[in-house]
Formats: structure tokens, C-alpha cells, sequence
């Protein structure tokens, strides 16, 4: 691949513990953030006065202003390891579709073709190849630039439509009488769907509360978070195992609590924390327990339901935020909020569709 003369930027795809890179290649996009104050430049100052560094801000300009369309791009994890090389494509962008990456706003948005990509096998080098620190930065000369120029890429790949990006409906947000319509269409009892919503209310601000103040640990995060909310959706102390064979929280659709009865698997993480990255661990509960169709994945805030049938893997089929109510996500391709807790409740099971 032709390099010389060309501007060569390494970006971080998040970090070892909470890793975007799939999302990026599969939207042909690089992002940065935080963005919940809005698209670049005006988000600065409002960025300043909530104590982000100055450090962050150029960071930010970096991103936005001084990466142009043309220049070539480094997708990176870590300070090692390059999961895709693209080229720039068009002017910054702001989309408000990235505003939740797994508890991450990265609604800062520059398109790249990706014309080359690790497809499970990235490219290593050795530590400290790639820079630590801001996640827009120039590529140094090194092995990295070595390795690149010897990259023979096809000039068609150079030519190659990007992907469309997602968009939603108009309105995306779903409001908490709509989520009240939406379980009472589906069976769900008055009193139970209203025992929830207030639930949900309260937890929310226990949330929110830890966000201002300290971190919760794990044990917390599923004591006051987790367990309070699938209580709120009819699962019986009887039915729900803390700490039971290495599952954070096992959820059972009958008794004895043994592994045949086992239909819920719930790994938990301290909040803030990646989430989605916890579907592995989950998933290694389920091996081998034919009956257990459903995984949750949450930090007390976010949700993550992941469902199988027979013959499919766990795949994601829903996702709920509770400071951030969608009926969507496009970004992950799954479902929202209503959907998310219709398919956390006891009876709900998979169907054909999923």
C-alpha cells in the first residue's frame, strides 16, 4: 500500500476491557466522544465547564478538524495490536445513533473505508508499537508504518461503497407509558406492570446516585440494582440463585434449582464497566444446559438480553438503558427497552423469530 506522502492517524477502538472495533468496521465508521454536548465545535465549551481536560478537547479537534478525507487510519486495541486500516472518507460527522456503545457516547463520527480488516486474526506487534493515551493520534514511523506499506491492497477495495449508516425512526425514544402499553398488549398484569415501572424509577436514581458519588462493587450492583429489578418482573426468591456455581445470578423456571431447570443466565459487572463484553462468560454458564435460552449481561444500568433457540447461537436480541429509553438500537441491531424487559420476565421464552 502506497504510504509515502500521506497523513497515517492510529485510533483507539476502545480498550482491552470494552473493545468496539466490530462495530466500527461493520459501519465503516471511526468515533470518539464523549458527545452528549452536542456536535463539534459548539460541544467545547459545555465539555470544559463539565471538567473534561484540555487534554481531551484537542483530542477532540484532532478528530473533527485536523483528520481529512484521504488520510489513512490505524484501528487499534491497546498499544500492540491492529484490528483494521482504512482510509478517511468525507468531512466529521455527528450522529446521536452512537450515543450509547456499550455505556460509552461516541457520537463523534468520521467515515473510513476499511480495506483491511483482522477477521478474527489482527496484526501484533510488540508492546508500545502503537502510541498509549489520546484515542486520535499521528502514527509514528515504525514497525507499524513498515508493516503497512508492505500491505498489498487492491485498488478496487479503494472504490468500495460504504456502508449506509443507521438510522432510526423519528422518534426512538419510548417514554414509560409506552412501555406500559407495550407489556400490558403482551399479557403482562396491571399491578405487575405498575409494581415495575416503579421500580425502575427508583433504581434509576440509585444509579444515577452512584454515577455522582462512588462506584458500586459488583456485590452491590446486584444486590441493589439487579435482583430488585428482576423481582419487579416476577422472579420468586425461590426461583433466583446469587452466587450459585460460579453464576452471578441463576434464574430457574422451576424447582429443584438444578442445571436442568436452569433457563437464565445473569453476569453482572461493576457499573460503568463494559456489559456486552460479559456475553462470553455468561455463555460458558450456559454450555451444555440445553434448557438455559436466555443470557443478561448488565452493570445495574444497562441491560443486554441475549436469546437462542435449538439450533442458534446466543445472539443479542435486546437492549435497555435505563437513563436512555429506546425502542431500538440500530448500532447493535437488536431490539429496546420494552423488548429488553418483556424477554427478562419469567415466562417470556424464545420463538421462531429469534
Amino acid at each position: 500500500m502506497e504510504i509515502s506522502g500521506k497523513i497515517i492517524w492510529q485510533q483507539a477502538a476502545g480498550d482491552t476491557d470494552r473493545d468496539y472495533s466490530d462495530l466500527c468496521i461493520s459501519w465503516d465508521v471511526i468515533l470518539n466522544g464523549p458527545g452528549y454536548a452536542g456536535p463539534w465545535p459548539d460541544c467545547a465549551r459545555s465539555l470544559l465547564e463539565d471538567g473534561l481536560s484540555q487534554r481531551k478537547i484537542t483530542d477532540l479537534r484532532r478528530f473533527a478538524e485536523e483528520m481529512k478525507d484521504g488520510d489513512l487510519v490505524v484501528l487499534r486495541i491497546g498499544t500492540a495490536t491492529v484490528l483494521g486500516v482504512g482510509q478517511v472518507v468525507g468531512p466529521y460527522e455527528w450522529s446521536e445513533e452512537f450515543g450509547d456503545v456499550d455505556g460509552w457516547n461516541l457520537q463523534h463520527v468520521r467515515r473510513v473505508r476499511w480495506v483491511w480488516q483482522g477477521h478474527g486474526n489482527p496484526k501484533d506487534f510488540e508492546t508500545y508499537a502503537l502510541k498509549q493515551g489520546d484515542t486520535t493520534q499521528r502514527l509514528s514511523e515504525g514497525p507499524v508504518a513498515e508493516w503497512l506499506s508492505s500491505l498489498e491492497v487492491p485498488e478496487d477495495i479503494f472504490r468500495r461503497p460504504l456502508t449506509r449508516l443507521p438510522t432510526a425512526p423519528y422518534k426512538n425514544d419510548i417514554s414509560v407509558a409506552e412501555i406500559s402499553e407495550f407489556l400490558f398488549d403482551h399479557g403482562v398484569a396491571s399491578a405487575s406492570i405498575t409494581n415495575l415501572l416503579s421500580e425502575i424509577g427508583e433504581l434509576t436514581r440509585i444509579a444515577k446516585w452512584y454515577q455522582r458519588s462512588s462506584t458500586p462493587s459488583e456485590h452491590e450492583t446486584v444486590a441493589y440494582l439487579v435482583v430488585p429489578l428482576l423481582r419487579a418482573l416476577g422472579w420468586t426468591p425461590q426461583r433466583m440463585a446469587v452466587e450459585w456455581n460460579h453464576v452471578d445470578v441463576a434464574l430457574f423456571d422451576q424447582l429443584p434449582r438444578t442445571d436442568p431447570s436452569l433457563r437464565v443466565v445473569v453476569e453482572a459487572k461493576k457499573m460503568d464497566n463494559s456489559c456486552l463484553t460479559a456475553m462470553s462468560q455468561a455463555a460458558s454458564y450456559a454450555e451444555g444446559k440445553i434448557g438455559c435460552h436466555r443470557l443478561i449481561v448488565t452493570d445495574g444500568l444497562r441491560y443486554g438480553v441475549y436469546t437462542r433457540n435449538q439450533v442458534e447461537a446466543f445472539r443479542l436480541y435486546a437492549y435497555m438503558n435505563l437513563t436512555r429509553l429506546r425502542h431500538d438500537y440500530p448500532i447493535y441491531g437488536c431490539r429496546g427497552a420494552e423488548d429488553a424487559l418483556l424477554a427478562m420476565a419469567p415466562e417470556w421464552k424464545p420463538n421462531v423469530e429469534i
